[in-house]
């Protein structure tokens, strides 16, 4: 006899609890939403009324409760006001990035309201795309590029950037687009910073994620986002605007490189749950010794 769709819910809940799942209600809606073609909110309508578990869901379940990340069970992963593809071989990206994206978001608002033409972006080690994907999606009127070194993780990101008339390159964060430097009015990355010594606590991340996307080298795993600082210092016009994203231990140690590289306007970010997980900071204007500011790399 089949089980209703409330008992089989009710079901893989426990299920995914006694697994360690944080969200187990939440992922066996969403599981069951995904087999049915329904969101989550007709999947409680449907299980009130009675009907019937959907065929493969013990299955899925199952696969969930080895950790499997739900992303890649369902093939999507929400990011803000879009639906990304993901899957094998990318990172699914975080709520935290979300609180960076903002930060990019306000700081394009407040350079065209400035007069700013079409502002360039870049995003070094865009992953997914997900921070590309909604800086274009967001503020349409900016000119997006952006970097991605894994083969199949740059599949994923042009798939999810499709149709958003963002430029995206197969690349080092390290080199990419030399013909943009000194012409950029926002920088952004997400870049790899675990330390090689440490490893993600949870399993969906130790497993699932491509190391390629985990660890930012060195002890301290601040090797590629220094490296992401130094393309930003390469990249930005005088008063351009840089954000990164990094562990909240590393908030610190990312400061006193922004300081180093002879950024302005050193600030920390916060996720929406307290933590600094982001730094910004400006590069310097000319003074009055070199002259004013000038509007090269502005809506060119």
């Amino acid at each position: 006899m089949n089980r209703s769709l409330g008992q089989a819910v009710r079901w893989a809940e426990q299920v995914l609890a006694e697994a360690g799942v944080d969200s187990a209600r939440t992922d066996a809606l969403l599981l069951a939403a995904h087999l049915m073609g329904l969101s989550r909110g007709e999947v409680e309508a449907r299980a009130i009324i009675g009907a019937e578990e959907p065929a493969g869901y013990a299955e899925l379940v199952a696969e969930r409760a080895r950790r499997v990340p739900l992303q890649h069970l369902t093939g999507v992963a929400h990011f803000r006001y879009l639906t990304l593809a993901v899957g094998p071989g990318v990172f699914v990206p975080r709520p935290e990035t979300e609180t960076v994206v903002q930060a990019v978001i306000d700081e394009l608002r407040a350079q065209l309201a400035a007069g700013v033409h079409r502002p360039r972006v870049v995003d070094l080690g865009t992953g997914s795309g997900a921070i590309a994907a909604s800086v274009a999606h967001e503020v349409p009127q900016a000119r997006v590029h952006a970097v991605e070194l894994s083969e199949t993780a740059h599949a994923w990101a042009a798939e999810n950037l499709r149709g958003t008339r963002t430029e995206l390159v197969l690349g080092d964060l390290r080199t990419a687009f030399p013909e943009l430097e000194g012409r950029c009015d926002v920088v952004v990355s997400n870049p790899p910073y675990i330390p090689a010594g440490a490893v993600p606590r949870d399993p969906e991340a130790r497993e699932h994620d491509p190391a390629l996307a985990l660890y930012g080298g060195g002890e301290d795993g601040l090797e590629l986002p220094r490296a992401a600082v130094a393309s930003a210092v390469r990249l930005l016009r005088p008063g351009g605007f840089f954000v990164m994203e990094h562990a909240e231990v590393q908030a610190g140690a990312v400061a006193r490189l922004l300081d180093h590289a002879g950024f302005v306007e050193v600030v920390g970010h916060q996720d929406l749950t307290g933590r600094d997980r982001a730094t910004a900071g400006r590069r310097p204007r000319p003074g009055p010794a070199t002259g004013s500011a000038t509007d090269e790399g502005m809506g060119e």
